[in-house]
């Protein structure tokens, strides 16, 4: 007796037994080595190795995951730091250091405006090493620092020297030079202005490096967290100091001191108030609290109804001053949008219709609105706190879309293998979602989404899955977004689910987005069918100029087959003819015969029956038939042209019409 065959098990185990040690990558690839050369055979082999590709993949996401984390913590901390600083100088020190811990950038370094020259100077760096790079002077729109100042707006290059976007300068290029710098990011501190109405730029934050690298959008946004948090430190600061000079040119007025001192302790008290509640919040998102948590404690806070909606004005959270739910349906996304801008533009919380208004931002993105239903004006204080808890509401949506992104790419692979390789093992496909948390077994529908920026569809698929009660997963494939919606009994239908993706969609993505659905399926092998059918009427409906629309495969019908110019010719004829097709061959029949004559005929009993050399009686008992098995409506205009189709594609695929 031969040998038993090595088994892949112990491979298959070592791999699990590496991923939970975090082992390097090369341990991992080593594996499938071992086992060819312990002589596993080949098809277990080809497992251990795509087992292997998988673990490799899943090791990758994992450490983005934990470096997402280990960022964001230490932006928390530096909440905590900045909170607790009292001197500007090491406020400042602070937020340089931290900055360049956060990017892992060789510098960093803060510039402020000079006002009584008119200029900008380098305040505080850290990393730098040149003399001449620290004593740097710029003029309001020089350089990249210049334009940051200026336009009140992010600026990142990958190589300054050679970047024309801005206005290059003798002294700036040989400061830049002699430092080292090549790649530069830099992000304005913005302070909203209570009196003149617009956002005021109180200095420019930079992240650099001595050598090219692309900034990718996290770490702008990251950096502009930063510089937010910087900026209300800088103005406690700020205000602490001119507090502390304000008390001390009044101790000499005996007669206008005790008036003074109330006045100076109320204003003392108020900004206590706001670092109070600004830490409150910070250490809440840090306990693992949610959106609702937040609105719940500013709600209380400002004893005012609060919301807080997505940016298309579906509610996230809707709470009242005692904390219980407040019933909020979406808000106009036009009156969102144009409060957002203003928001934005101004830095600052805005009043409109008895609401005030708070743009939720990272960087120059838009995340969510705070709005706090209060029709009386805020006094600086309870403004601040507002504005405040739109910074920290920020920090909460960018830590739930990084968890939300890293685990959607991993169950995304899902649908990629779903859609390539559902014949080659299905029930392999169904325990793989099990263990991603998606039962396949379930009844999904599948919408297939396209648009012109395809990137920011990506990004606006996951937000409309994970912004509200949808239950799904997306990936891109072949050039769309694929999306797989959990389908109950009691939602809509194909269509519907359609039509409210391309709408939602296309509000996120601000331009048309196509979605064409079709379930519910469920199985691997029924899901990718469906995705098939989906594509194909997605082919249609471009060829219909139905662009920045929704519709399903069954609302198009044969149209789908001609303008789809789709391979599915087959499931199309049983799609439309099978109840016919199946009861002729399980009973010796001829109700398709009958049907195409009967056609044929114009709708002419007596001709139909000489095409069939039969009595008039059995083709009236066979379209009795006929009916019975496709419905009362066989022989409306629209079904009868479909059956005249799938008759005509039946014959051309082979059929018989044997009498």
């Amino acid at each position: 007796m031969s040998a038993p065959h090595p088994s892949a098990a112990p491979h298959l185990r070592r791999l699990l037994d590496l991923l939970t040690e975090d082992a390097p990558a090369e341990a991992l690839g080593a594996v499938s080595s071992e086992a060819r050369a312990a002589g596993v055979p080949a098809g277990d082999l080809a497992e251990v190795e795509r087992a292997t590709a998988t673990a490799l993949r899943i090791r990758g996401a994992l450490r983005q995951h934990r470096r997402r984390e280990l960022q964001l913590t230490a932006l928390f901390d530096t909440a905590g730091d900045l909170a607790a600083s009292r001197d500007l100088d090491d406020v400042l020190k602070a937020i340089v250091r931290r900055a360049r811990m956060l990017l892992g950038t060789d510098t960093a370094y803060l510039t402020l405006p000079d006002e009584e020259a008119g200029d900008t100077y380098m305040r505080v760096t850290d990393g730098s090493v040149s003399v001449l790079f620290q004593r740097l002077r710029l003029e309001l729109g020089e350089g990249l620092g210049g334009l940051v100042a200026q336009t009140a707006s992010p600026y990142a290059t990958p190589d300054y020297r050679t970047d024309n976007r801005f206005r290059h300068t003798r002294n700036i290029n040989a400061g830049v030079l002699d430092e080292g710098l090549v790649a530069i990011l830099g992000v304005p501190l913005l302070l909203g202005s209570s009196r003149g109405g617009t956002g005021k730029v109180i200095g420019v934050l930079f992240a650099a490096d001595r050598a090219p690298r692309v900034f990718s959008p996290d770490e702008v946004a990251l950096l502009c967290s930063l510089a937010a948090h910087a900026a209300i430190a800088i103005d406690t600061a700020r205000a602490l100091a001119d507090t502390r000079s304000a008390l001390d040119e009044l101790a000499g007025a005996n007669a206008e001191l005790a008036e003074a001192n109330a006045a100076v302790r109320e204003h003392s008290a108020a900004m206590q108030r706001a670092e109070e509640a600004h830490d409150r919040l910070t250490d809440l998102v840090l306990r693992g609290g949610d959106v609702k948590d937040v609105a719940t404690a500013v709600a209380g806070l400002l004893d005012s109804p609060l919301t807080i909606h997505d940016p298309g004005g579906r509610p996230l959270a809707a709470v009242r001053p005692d904390g219980a739910d407040l019933a909020a349906d979406s808000m106009d996304a036009g009156w969102l949008a144009e409060t957002a801008e203003e928001s934005r533009t101004g830095a600052r919380a805005v009043h409109r219709d008895g609401r005030w208004i708070c743009a939720v931002l990272a960087g120059q993105e838009l995340l969510a609105q705070l709005v706090l239903h209060q029709r009386r004006r805020l006094d600086d204080s309870d403004r601040r706190l507002f504005e405040r808890a739109a910074v920290v509401t920020g920090l909460l949506l960018l830590l739930r879309r990084t968890v939300a992104e890293t685990e959607n790419r991993i169950r995304g692979e899902l649908i990629t293998g779903l859609l390539t390789d559902a014949e080659r093992d299905p029930a392999g496909l169904a325990e793989r979602g099990r263990r991603l948390g998606i039962d396949l077994d379930r009844p999904h529908l599948l919408l297939v989404a396209e648009a012109g920026a395809r990137e920011k569809l990506c990004a606006a698929a996951l937000r409309y899955l994970f912004g509200g009660d949808i239950h799904g997963v997306s990936a891109e494939h072949a050039g769309t977004v694929v999306l797989l919606v959990a389908y109950d009994d009691e939602d809509a239908g194909a269509g519907d689910a359609a039509r409210a993706a391309a709408a939602q969609l296309g509000q996120l993505v601000q331009a048309p987005v196509t979605v064409a659905a079709t379930g519910p399926a469920r199985g691997p092998r029924e899901l990718a069918a469906a995705h098939r059918e989906a594509a194909r009427c997605l082919r249609a409906m471009r060829v219909l100029g139905r662009t920045g629309e929704g519709a399903c495969v069954d609302e198009l019908g044969f149209l789908g087959v001609v303008l789809g110019n789709a391979q599915d010719v087959d499931g199309f004829v049983n799609a439309t003819l099978g109840p016919l097709l199946r009861y002729d061959a399980q009973r010796g029949t001829h109700l398709v015969r009958t049907l195409s004559a009967y056609f044929g005929a114009g709708g002419s009993l007596i001709r139909a029956k000489d095409e069939l050399h039969v009595h008039v009686n059995t083709v009236v008992q066979r379209l009795e038939r006929i009916q019975v098995l496709l419905g009362w409506d066989w022989n409306e205009p629209d079904r009868a042209l479909e059956l005249q189709l799938a008759l005509r594609l039946n014959l051309l695929a082979g059929g018989q019409e044997r009498s």
